[in-house]
């Protein structure tokens, strides 16, 4: 049984049902996705969370897994341009797909200086990358040890991991040009951090982009549809619009659930993917509370408040992914670790419909704004008016303008996410990555109670799409070894076997 038909979730129900488990997926929603989820316009479905894949090759593996392939089920179109960068002094900036092409850029926007940091960067960020891959993303159980050891085999990665600097320190020491250093200091955002607390390590985020942006037609939302058509086409049942009030257990095996009518479904194996906060408060059992510990779960990342609607747009020509800066990252991020609106936000927006045949002066097109906010279930008086003038108003201020009206229901709220995503606190990227090794201490898939498994962003390798399929194999994998059959008998060649 899993509970939660978020990404984590599907990739693990897939991999069950491959290996012939007989699973049932149920989620609270009247739809698969979690946070890769669409609303409704009068432009078509707009992205309301992911807005691409990156790290392809992580979904190109589960479904060969399957005996797929990903291109069958969903098409994807590479971006050419990663990301169209605005600042307030009327410079523009693009990173291409093509790094010739991105040097190139940055040498006309900044100097060859800047071209020569930038090179100099992305080959750091490289070998961060591919040497942590290995031993932290794919493995289900990394060690400080491991990663020391690594560390300790190639020495040159210490320099690039800059490990008594945060994010924001770093890059501000590696960039002449502050507008640069702007850019890269902007990555630990996507992992729900500060910059100015997060490790300079996260800087290898960026190789995750530069490797490549894909869009998927139909939206994001589209990959976890064509996941819940291949699962049902291999017997998982979905069980959708559908809450869970309690895991059950006896003496130390679950059970399985109590659904919120009071019902109960019994089940050998238990996957919670959702936040496993809602493990740590008791949400689903108070017996369960002490399976996930306060520091697997606190302090929290950040949330964000997210505008989803159709508008034209005028001023700017956008590209699918483009972020208008400010003129200072403090006056973003110090507010918001008071539990404030930021004073003067960096601003993403997801032009959905940018580079399509739709997309002109007088058509309706979609957007996704994303202004990055603080975790809270508690509103705050005015605070929508308050979002849509920060939000509008600076845009406006840097050219682009929505001539259309906007309504507030297009706004999701921390507050939002806190009740869509029960024991968030309304943070989207669940354990705060602030700190050297806070990535070694959120929850792994197994947990002390035999037959309950986590998977999802809130565990381990984290958040994001991506990792979170990733949650999926190391729930699946964890479960097929602990439930295998141990006959003496060798490993046979064939799948199958005979």
């Amino acid at each position: 049984m899993v509970i939660g038909a978020g990404m984590g979730g599907l990739s693990t129900a897939l991999r069950l049902a491959d290996a012939g488990c007989q699973v049932t997926v149920f989620d609270a929603m009247h739809h698969v996705g979690g946070k890769m989820r669409q609303v409704p316009s009068a432009a078509g479905p707009i992205d309301a969370g992911p807005t691409v894949v990156t790290m392809r090759h992580v979904f190109d593996e589960l479904f060969q897994t399957l005996g797929l392939r990903l291109a069958d089920h969903v098409t994807l179109t590479q971006d050419d341009i990663l990301a169209r960068h605005f600042w307030p002094d009327g410079s523009e900036l693009d990173f291409h797909a093509n790094l010739e092409e991105t040097l190139t850029a940055i040498d006309h926007f900044s100097g060859s200086k800047a071209r020569g940091e930038f090179l100099k960067f992305h080959q750091d960020t490289a070998a961060l990358f591919s040497a942590f891959e290995g031993p932290m993303m794919l493995r289900a159980h990394p060690r400080q040890t491991d990663l020391t050891l690594t560390v300790l085999k190639s020495p040159h990665l210490l320099r690039a991991m800059a490990p008594h600097h945060t994010l924001a320190q770093a890059v501000f020491k590696r960039f002449s040009d502050p507008r640069l250093a702007q850019v890269f200091a902007r990555y630990s955002t996507y992992v729900g951090g500060n910059p100015y607390l997060s490790p300079a390590l996260l800087s290898l985020i960026w190789q995750s982009e530069a490797a490549g942006v894909w869009r998927v037609k139909g939206g994001v939302h589209q990959l976890a549809r064509a996941m819940q058509n291949i699962g049902q086409s291999m017997g998982v049942e979905f069980q959708l619009g559908q809450s869970i009030e309690a895991i059950t257990k006896d003496a130390d095996h679950v059970t399985g659930v109590t659904l919120s009518d009071g019902r109960h479904v019994a089940a050998d194996i238990v996957v919670f993917n959702g936040d496993p906060r809602a493990i740590h408060i008791g949400l689903l059992g108070q017996d369960h509370a002490p399976r996930v510990t306060r520091a697997q779960v606190e302090p929290r990342s950040l949330s964000a408040y997210v505008w989803s609607f159709a508008s034209r747009a005028w001023g700017k020509t956008l590209a699918h992914h483009n972020v208008f800066f400010g003129d200072d990252q403090r006056s973003e991020f110090d507010p918001i670790e008071n539990g404030a609106l930021p004073r003067d936000p960096t601003l993403y927006i997801c032009a959905q419909d940018a580079g399509l045949d739709s997309n002109t002066d007088t058509a309706l097109q979609r957007f996704e704004i994303i202004m990055n906010g603080a975790p809270t279930e508690a509103p705050t008086e005015r605070e929508v008016a308050a979002c849509r003038h920060l939000t509008f108003q600076t845009l406006a201020d840097r050219g682009l303008v929505f001539p259309d009206p906007i309504p507030d229901s297009a706004l999701m709220t921390p507050q939002d996410f806190a009740t869509m995503f029960p024991a968030s606190r309304g943070s989207l990227y669940g354990l705060s990555p602030h700190g050297m090794t806070a990535a070694l201490k959120r929850p792994r898939a197994r947990t002390s109670l035999k037959g309950l498994y986590l998977a999802g962003g809130g565990t381990h390798p984290g958040a994001g799409i991506p990792m979170a399929c990733l949650s999926g194999r190391h729930a699946a994998e964890a479960i097929l070894t602990d439930h295998a059959l141990t006959l003496p008998s060798r490993p046979t060649a064939m799948r199958g076997g005979t």
